[in-house]
């Protein structure tokens, strides 16, 4: 008698998926992009703008996410929608770009951040702390941190999906009140009318802040500043998606996925407006574009809580990028484990252990993560693909109206929110920023678009070796 094999556990309440989507979105960036945007747009107006249209094109890229989500509630998610709207190639080249950069490389980045932060409590952290060399890269505390917090959260989540569900909702529910709190204190002890005022009288206009004073844009540059400054904002609110790769894990996914979409993504979107509107009233805007080190949410704290401010935020930073880091790896290895069952990974990355969670997909993401940390490239890599991770949202959206012609039969327990304007709203709006990136951030948006380029051949080689696999 053959022994049964583990399969996934669906272990995941509407809490707990809310939890998976909120707690992959809150990194370190909603304390550190705002001040390239300031920069960029050099106006309290225009800085509330990109976060608003960036919540909004979130929101809509979630709330049409739920029908797909209900069409197919297994285990890879995006992956799963590309495949089934175009074809495999589509399917592979996001699973491709995923594993190399677009998942590994913001564990890797957010495990950095932690180290970062963690270096205010313990300075022996620090990334200047350099312990050695290896092949010409030097080795600093903060990589070799950053490897120690993705080997164990992954080890973590190789116990079963018990673990990291507890790990994520413990401390998103902590991140969440913390910010929460950091958003009220700032209102109620620092706010000042004067500031806002000031910062109110620049209105809603597009021009560059520099040091010296402000610079105006001409013709269509001001699209292009307002493009680049999404880029930061776009992240900051990437990985909602994160909780459709565990769809086989999640307790009724017709209902839960589709619904925790919306809440995460909304609670998100709400908190970061809110503090961002507590950055304008409480700082000026160049305390906000030349904080060090972009650290505009550790200058905020310090003017609410004084010197005891970069304590606060330093152990805010580390709950939040703790709690964001689990989610970012527990849900990624599930994508390698449905690649490797279609024929696309390494054959091993498809079998689930005892616990029933693919414990190899996540010793394997882990290795390529921890690579990253000590190339020390993750960061501009990051920046290559976030004109791609627009490509395949815009692109996974359209799946939805082709899949409406293509299978007009197919069950649809969730149909997605104003149909077909708000997916042509969004796919429209996605367009749009890419090509003003094409145009004003070339050096980041065409390797961007080579690195999926280069996934083809991949693609056709796996495919002839499939045996070998």
């Amino acid at each position: 008698m053959s022994q049964e094999q583990p399969s996934f556990k669906r272990s995941f309440r509407l809490f707990d998926a809310t939890m998976i989507v909120a707690g992959s979105m809150i990194g370190s960036g909603i304390f550190i992009v705002s001040s390239d945007i300031v920069r960029n747009v050099g106006s309290a107006g225009g800085l509330l703008l990109v976060w608003v249209l960036t919540g909004l094109l979130t929101v809509a890229a979630a709330v049409s996410y739920g029908e797909l989500s209900g069409m197919f509630p297994k285990a890879g998610g995006q992956y799963i929608y590309l495949k089934e709207a175009f074809n495999p190639l589509i399917g592979f080249l996001y699973g491709w770009s995923f594993f190399t950069v677009i998942q590994t490389g913001s564990i890797a980045a957010v495990g950095v951040a932690f180290s970062k932060f963690s270096a205010y409590l313990f300075p022996v952290l620090s990334e200047k702390n350099i312990l050695f060399s290896v092949l010409g890269l030097n080795i600093s505390a903060a990589q070799l941190t950053s490897i120690a917090l993705i080997i164990f959260l992954s080890f973590i989540n190789t116990r079963g999906v018990q673990y990291g569900k507890y790990v994520q909702s413990i401390f998103t529910v902590t991140k969440l009140l913390a910010l929460f709190g950091l958003v009220i204190f700032g209102f109620i002890l620092t706010a000042n009318a004067e500031t806002w005022h000031h910062n109110r009288e620049t209105g809603f206009s597009i021009q560059q802040l520099t040091s010296s004073g402000f610079l105006p844009y001409t013709g269509w540059a001001a699209f292009g500043a307002i493009a680049a400054s999404m880029v930061g904002s776009l992240f900051s609110s990437d990985s909602w998606n994160n909780v459709t790769f565990i769809a086989g894990e999640i307790q009724n996914p017709q209902r839960n996925i589709g619904l925790s979409l919306f809440l995460g993504t909304l609670i998100v979107t709400s908190i970061y407006l809110l503090a961002n509107i507590m950055y304008v009233s409480v700082l000026d805007l160049p305390s906000i574009a030349f904080a060090e080190n972009d650290r505009v949410g550790v200058v905020a704290s310090q003017h609410i809580f004084g010197e005891e401010g970069t304590m606060i935020v330093a152990i805010f930073l580390m709950i939040s990028t703790f709690g964001c880091d689990n989610g970012l790896i527990l849900a990624g290895a599930r994508v390698y484990y449905t690649m490797a069952n279609d024929g696309l990974f390494f054959k091993k990355v498809g079998e689930l252990n005892k616990n029933g969670v693919p414990e190899k997909a996540l010793w394997i993401q882990c290795a390529w993560a921890s690579v990253l940390c000590l190339s020390g490239k993750y960061g501009e890599l990051l920046d290559y693909v976030i004109f791609a991770v627009l490509i395949f949202y815009a692109l996974t959206i359209l799946g939805i109206i082709r899949l409406r012609i293509k299978k007009p039969k197919l069950e649809r327990p969730y149909k997605a929110f104003g149909y077909p304007f708000v997916p042509l709203l969004y796919i429209f709006t996605a367009t749009c920023i890419c090509i003003l990136l094409l145009i004003y951030k070339p050096n980041y948006t065409w390797p961007g678009l080579g690195l999926v380029l280069l996934g083809i051949p991949v693609f056709y080689i796996l495919k002839k070796n499939n045996s070998e696999l």
